[in-house]
């Protein structure tokens, strides 16, 4: 029977309940860019214990909590939050994009990248018991540099051994079609394969190719008004789901910085409870059935951080 690996152990798919299929509750780059950005971080376990109470308040069950190892990745801290809370979490291995990880995957082989993600889903991360749940891999904005592609290569691998699902990152929504050749010549199948920040690039012609391929694709941006407005995010679930592609689909914020969360004492932040207070009566409001929403929040998600038996 298929189970999904939280940070407290498996469960049943039916047992996830709605969830935020790619985000962050705790988020720690290296100093250097925090000089450049002092609000690109999540150090504070209080506040997301407080952040996630009140997505849970709104209806909220799971959370898929994208943070790697080189950007601050906590599997206890995400073991606390998960049990103040009681939100199911699904932590991740794998590594984030070329800027952060290619200073520590330069010298690692394929097989010892693939190692370390197996290591991390069968045995426990960062010298834990906790398990991670999901399989990150990356590429650059239009490019894929060779880190990249070699994290890409290692979860093709881990996935093959473990069965765990690969969920990735797209810069700018670019160069999805890629990460979905090279993870299906390696022998993955599309229903384990979630592509992620594809509302950061809303071309219809792109979305019906990476559509077909079969994988889930990741409106994951919502809120982020500097990108796309949401009403645009909102017609464009809607064409997928009138084009047939209603199953692939999954929703979340990825809101990986203090200026995002109310709980930081940013006020105008739309925090983890937007979408289900707003972005969810926005979409029955302009014709989404609530079953396309369960489909989206509480059905796909359950399928897609399945392991493959």
């Amino acid at each position: 029977m298929a189970t999904i690996q939280t940070v407290l152990g498996p469960i049943a798919p039916a047992d996830l309940g709605i969830t935020y299929s790619h985000d962050h509750l705790i988020f720690r780059p290296p100093a250097q860019f925090l000089e450049q950005d002092p609000t690109l971080q999540l150090a504070n376990v209080e506040a997301a214990i407080q952040e996630l109470g009140h997505f849970k308040a709104a209806g909220g069950q799971a959370l898929v909590e994208m943070t790697t190892v080189e950007v601050g990745r906590s599997p206890r801290e995400l073991e606390q939050i998960a049990r103040a809370t009681g939100v199911h979490i699904i932590a991740a291995t794998g590594y984030n994009k070329s800027k952060f990880c290619e200073p520590v995957v330069a010298g690692k082989s394929v097989d010892e990248i693939a190692a370390e993600m197996v290591r991390d889903l069968m045995t426990g991360m960062d010298g834990t018991s906790i398990r991670a749940g999901v399989i990150k891999g990356s590429t650059s904005r239009d490019s894929m540099t060779e880190g990249e592609r070699k994290v890409l290569q290692a979860a093709a691998k881990a996935h093959l051994e473990t069965g765990a699902p690969i969920s990735t990152h797209t810069e700018a929504g670019t160069y999805a079609l890629e990460q979905i050749e090279l993870l299906l010549d390696a022998g993955v199948s599309p229903q384990h394969i979630c592509i992620g920040h594809l509302d950061r690039k809303l071309d219809w012609d792109y979305h019906l190719q990476v559509a077909k391929t079969g994988v889930f694709m990741l409106f994951d941006q919502i809120s982020k008004e500097k990108y796309y407005p949401d009403a645009l995010r909102i017609d464009f679930i809607k064409r997928l789901i009138v084009a047939g592609h209603g199953d692939q689909l999954l929703l979340s914020g990825d809101l990986a910085r203090e200026s995002y969360w109310p709980s930081y004492g940013f006020g105008c932040g739309p925090g983890l409870t937007y979408i289900l207070w707003r972005f969810v009566p926005w979409m029955l409001e302009e014709g989404i059935s609530r079953a396309d929403v369960e489909r989206m929040l509480i059905h796909n998600p359950a399928r897609a951080f399945a392991w493959a038996n």
